[in-house]
């Protein structure tokens, strides 16, 4: 028999890709009061994996990473993308979205992203929002999945991810 415990408390991550490079202060403020304060923002990197968000959002698309201070429970994942949904909706201009913002939560062994779609690798957990495996931390670095998105494994993304975990890994010891 196993012997259950609870999980251990996540380092919340979201991605935000957008167009206007001018509306990102206003949606990082908007998530800080939201979700809580921010710990550490990446670069801006370039959005070029794919073409699937161009007909809705224009191009070409940027993204920003940002990491918060409060370590999360991983059960909120679900609540915290649907948050992410309504600030995407209330940015929207003729219903089209003007930012894409994925949360997820980095873990010592993992990094997780929450998505509305499903895909046979996702699970469900709950609230319409599916957890989505992205990458593994094994032997001092991340590794690709096959379904990993070429844009969560590129060098500048890894290096800044790794960053997020060595300060998870302080906090985490802080917290407990």
């Amino acid at each position: 028999m196993s012997v259950t415990r609870p999980p251990k408390p996540a380092k919340l991550v979201t991605g935000i890709f957008l167009k206007e490079r001018g509306l990102l202060e206003t949606l990082i403020n908007e998530l800080a009061e939201r979700l809580g304060p921010i710990d550490i923002i990446s670069q801006w990197f370039p959005f070029d994996y794919t073409s699937y968000y161009e007909t809705e959002m224009g191009s070409p698309l940027f993204r920003r990473m940002v990491a918060y201070k409060n370590l999360i429970e991983q059960a909120d994942l679900a609540r915290i993308k649907n948050i992410t949904n309504d600030i995407e909706l209330r940015y929207s201009k003729n219903g089209k979205r003007t930012a894409n913002i994925d949360p997820g939560y980095m873990l010592c062994e993992r990094f997780v992203l929450a998505t509305g779609k499903n895909y046979t690798h996702r699970i469900y957990i709950g609230d319409g929002i599916y957890a989505d495996l992205t990458l593994i931390y094994q032997k001092s670095g991340f590794k690709k999945l096959p379904w990993t998105y070429p844009d969560y494994y590129n060098e500048k993304m890894v290096s800044y991810l790794k960053t997020v975990r060595e300060k998870y890994m302080v906090d985490l010891r802080r917290d407990t």
